[in-house]
Formats: structure tokens, C-alpha cells, sequence
């Protein structure tokens, strides 16, 4: 039998694992304005490559935030119980989750979505797996280490109903225009 000591304890690591990609993703919001990344381009297709919603505003702060966040995580007496970090990791994870999110758009806008649609799973999981794609590439080891099988399914479980959570936060306090 299973203990509910031990469910929390992969819970807690998991969420821990993953808060430098969480924050990076919603303070590029917060962060976000000006010049976009794509400069009004359009691709070769005649839409925009990626549209105004990446910014190198939101890019630079999303990444840092995350960044900082991880930083903060690596100098607590939680990180011997739920999983070190090396400062490429937090990186890896702030930056990949922001790569993730901007390959979600750029296809978005070759299948014809407008910024905001609603892309069911994608929306919710893009940043994750471009979180843990970069990191595996970046620092493989690492992420082998800490990223079981097991925790990986947790993450895939319980990251939708806290995107969902965050974007309804974000659209009440008119961080975003839509609610998903």
C-alpha cells in the first residue's frame, strides 16, 4: 500500500523541481511589452512568425525571475530534501520554459490560430516540455537524476490545473485578455 506521506513528499518535489520554469512562464506576462521578438514579421507562409505576445520584455524577465527564483531555491535547507539545483539547471529550466511557450505560438500561427486561441494541451504543457527538453540538453545528467519517470507524470498531471489556476488569476487582475 501505498503511503499519503510519500504521494505529498513526490508532489512537493516535483512542484519544486519544476517553480523555475512555473514563474518564468507567468512573469513573462508581468514582464512583458515593447518590441516583439518577432519584429511584425511575417513567416514565409504570410503570418506572423510568432505575433505581439512574445516580447523580448517578457523573454528577458521571464528568464530572470525564474532564474532568480532557482537561485533562491538553491540556497535553502529544502533543496538537500527535494533536489539540488546547479545554476545551469534554473537557467535551463527559466529559459526552456519561455523556448517551449514561443514553439507553441510559432505553430499556432501556421495552423491559423489568433493570439489567445485556445490550444487545448499545448497551452498547458508547451513550457514544460521545452523546460525539459532544454535542460536535458543542457545539463543531461542533472536532469536524469532528478527528473524520474514518476515525477514526470505528476508534473504532467498537476501542471493543467495550475496553468488553468494562473491564467484565471492573470485574467481577473487584467494580466491577460483570456481566461485559459
Amino acid at each position: 500500500m501505498i503511503e499519503i506521506h510519500a504521494v505529498i513528499e513526490v508532489i512537493l518535489s516535483a512542484l519544486w523541481l519544476m517553480l523555475p520554469a512555473y514563474i518564468a512562464n507567468p512573469t513573462a506576462v508581468v514582464c512583458g511589452g515593447g518590441a516583439s521578438i518577432d519584429f511584425g514579421r511575417n513567416f514565409v507562409d504570410g503570418k506572423r512568425i510568432l505575433g505581439d505576445g512574445k516580447t523580448y520584455r517578457g523573454l528577458v524577465g521571464g528568464v530572470i525571475c525564474g532564474t532568480i527564483l532557482g537561485i533562491i531555491q538553491m540556497n535553502t535547507s529544502l533543496a538537500g530534501r527535494f533536489g539540488g539545483f546547479t545554476l545551469l539547471a534554473v537557467f535551463s529550466l527559466s529559459f526552456g520554459a519561455l523556448l517551449g511557450d514561443m514553439c507553441k505560438s510559432f505553430i499556432k500561427r501556421r495552423l491559423g490560430f489568433k493570439r489567445g486561441a485556445k490550444f487545448m494541451i499545448a497551452d498547458q504543457l508547451d513550457f514544460v516540455i521545452g523546460a525539459w527538453i532544454l535542460t536535458y540538453l543542457l545539463q543531461g545528467s542533472w536532469f536524469i537524476e532528478h527528473f524520474t519517470a514518476t515525477t514526470m507524470v505528476i508534473i504532467l498531471i498537476i501542471t493543467p490545473v495550475l496553468h488553468r489556476i494562473t491564467n484565471l488569476i492573470g485574467y481577473h487582475v487584467k494580466l491577460k485578455k483570456e481566461p485559459w
